[in-house]
């Protein structure tokens, strides 16, 4: 389709595009109710307790059976992204934001797909809805070119004007470790998946816990960085309350930083327990 959705074009789309999404709206509603997995080093898990995620605009309709992570699934998903931070931080720049390019090409070609799981899921017009999903490829791609437009971020910066001596000095930007993005409901895909593509792009590996009523979107993101040949490890996948496994990978000393969007006391009790870290 020649036509760019962005959330400036979407007031006046083709109809082509409505047929796609009427397409990809039917296939997905004929596989509701599945059970979904949570990846972890690149494995799909599962937990003993599972939770339903009911459709908003219809809560008899189960859109899919969600794992319950735990602790301990909490401690796995950081172990994991440890264990792949020496492979993913020390590949080459131009490779990394190869693999991510490829991520966003994968966003935008099942963004159909996408769009009607956040308009089932969240309860978004069809526009809105897809403009979410176009957003995030659109970030991933933006941040790619950010690193190739400043070459990694490794600059020579000026001779130091000593007699006698030459001094040669660089201002490099180095990838931190293990990142924890923690998304929202509302926009569960550029929400998600910018903060996911900035840190993957930088080097360091992470853990998506998304909103515990939209975890289908996050899933289908992380399946987009498993299908572009990510190693294991440099992203995972875990879904389940923020009191209990929420808790527990804030609580990690494992981690290395947090992205979180979500109300002003959540945040600040994140920041509170991270900071005693």
């Amino acid at each position: 389709m020649v036509f760019k959705l962005t959330y400036a074009t979407m007031f006046n789309p083709p109809e082509e595009l409505h047929t796609h999404f009427d397409d990809a709206l039917k296939k997905v509603k004929s596989n509701l109710g599945q059970e979904h997995p949570m990846i972890i080093g690149g494995k799909e898990c599962m937990a003993e307790e599972k939770s339903e995620r009911h459709n908003p605009s219809n809560t008899d309709e189960v859109l899919g059976i969600f794992q319950k992570g735990t602790e301990k699934d909490a401690a796995n998903a950081m172990d994991a992204a440890r264990k792949a931070f020496p492979i993913w931080s020390t590949m080459k720049w131009q490779e990394r934001v190869k693999l991510m390019r490829r991520v966003a090409e994968l966003i935008d070609e099942r963004i159909f797909e996408i769009g009607a799981i956040v308009a089932l899921e969240v309860g978004k017009n069809r526009m809105e809805a897809l403009g979410d999903v176009a957003e995030t490829a659109d970030l991933i791609s933006q941040l790619s070119t950010q690193m190739e437009a400043n070459e990694g971020f490794l600059k020579q910066m000026g001779t130091d004007p000593l007699q006698g001596f030459k001094a040669t000095n660089y201002s490099v930007l180095r990838p931190y470790g293990v990142w924890l993005i923690i998304s929202p409901f509302n926009f569960p895909a550029a929400l998600t998946g910018g903060p996911c593509g900035a840190a993957l792009v930088a080097g360091n590996t992470i853990v998506i816990k998304p909103a515990t009523n939209t975890p289908w979107t996050s899933l289908k993101l992380a399946e987009c960085m498993r299908d572009a040949g990510l190693p294991d490890g440099a992203f995972n996948y875990v879904t389940g309350p923020g009191k209990t496994l929420g808790q527990a990978l804030t609580e990690n000393p494992e981690l290395n930083g947090i992205t979180f969007t979500g109300s002003y006391d959540v945040g600040m009790h994140i920041f509170r327990t991270f900071a005693q870290g």
